[in-house]
């Protein structure tokens, strides 16, 4: 068995210690992109007689060169999230079956999603500057407890359905809005599904999981943030292009909403741009999925997802062409 790893040295090392390779080396011969860099000449010698490839982010697309460099491949794992940049139609034409991370990244949103979702109700950002400023107290009406209220949720795939199962905690009625969950599956994952008008007026705080899909680009218009509540808190860790920035900035420039935004469309946005000073906003560059250490989550399940493979168990991240245009 030989499995080659495509990712450029430094990348690999952030995602993948000696732990992730051991585990693989078990399992058969482990070829290293040991080079700086991941061009498709690099990637040929690497994936040379593979069985299996494991791709991650800075990998390129693997081109019908590429492949026949490899014609025993059977197996892509993507450590990474969505499998686009990666593949090309030649893996399913070969019948190579592709599997990604999305599960591990989407845990990571999730957790980042609840840590906006308490501190933006506790408005702790707020009360952190005005402490500096000599200030004491939560005389506030802004300050609420993750209690008696309503969470929308916009998507329930692997972040937003983790985040509903980390909501279960909490004493709150949790709405759902996804048109390809029922509402048998919605309850099953602890929320009420609902159609976006209602969820947009009912909801106290709002978090995308959505995919950028053409189905979703600018999904969050003038109309929709109109129909919010006052004092709603918009939670975005999905992707930029959901929301119409310049709508939302309209809406934040009256103090009507919170915004916790860790994606921007650019990204990242404008030096000069009024996410960056607006007093209602809490701006991070692109941190919840996975960080640091998170990384080491995704290499994990790549190695988990990889025994799945072997030992005929069913992938958990298994991905089908068809399937693609429902991705991120």
């Amino acid at each position: 068995m030989n499995i080659a790893i495509l990712q450029a040295k430094q990348q690999r090392e952030k995602v993948f210690k000696d732990v992730h390779l051991n585990q693989l080396r078990k399992h058969g011969n482990v070829v290293l992109n040991d080079s700086g860099v991941c061009t498709d000449e690099q990637m040929k010698r690497t994936i040379a007689g593979a069985d299996i490839a494991i791709t991650s982010w800075g990998v390129q697309p693997l081109t019908r060169e590429v492949l026949d460099c490899a014609p025993d491949l059977k197996l892509v794992v993507h450590a990474a999230g969505t499998v686009k940049p990666i593949v090309t139609p030649v893996l399913w034409e070969r019948g190579i079956r592709v599997t990604n991370c999305t599960a591990p990244l989407g845990r990571g949103v999730a957790e980042t999603a609840l840590g906006f979702t308490i501190s933006a109700l506790k408005n702790m950002w707020r009360l952190t500057q005005s402490s500096r400023e000599g200030k004491w107290g939560t005389n506030d009406r802004n300050v609420r407890e993750l209690y008696g209220i309503t969470i929308g949720v916009i998507s329930g795939g692997r972040a937003g359905a983790h985040y509903i199962k980390l909501l279960q905690a909490f004493e709150v009625d949790v709405l759902l809005y996804d048109p390809f969950i029922s509402a048998e599956q919605a309850a099953q994952l602890g929320a009420r599904k609902t159609e976006l008008d209602e969820l947009l007026v009912l909801s106290d705080v709002i978090s995308i999981h959505a995919p950028s899909i053409p189905e979703t680009d600018g999904m969050f218009n003038a109309e929709r943030l109109k129909r919010m509540k006052d004092d709603c808190i918009l939670i975005n860790t999905a992707r930029g292009s959901i929301i119409d920035e310049e709508a939302l900035i309209a809406e934040l420039s009256q103090g009507r909403l919170f915004a916790c935004l860790d994606v921007t469309n650019p990204e990242p946005p404008r030096a000069d741009h009024p996410f960056r000073t607006l007093p209602n906003v809490i701006l991070t560059p692109h941190l919840a999925g996975a960080v640091n250490n998170g990384l080491q989550r995704v290499a994990q399940y790549a190695v988990d997802e990889l025994e799945r493979y072997l030992n005929g168990a069913k992938m958990e991240g298994e991905v089908r062409a068809e399937q693609l245009n429902m991705f991120a």
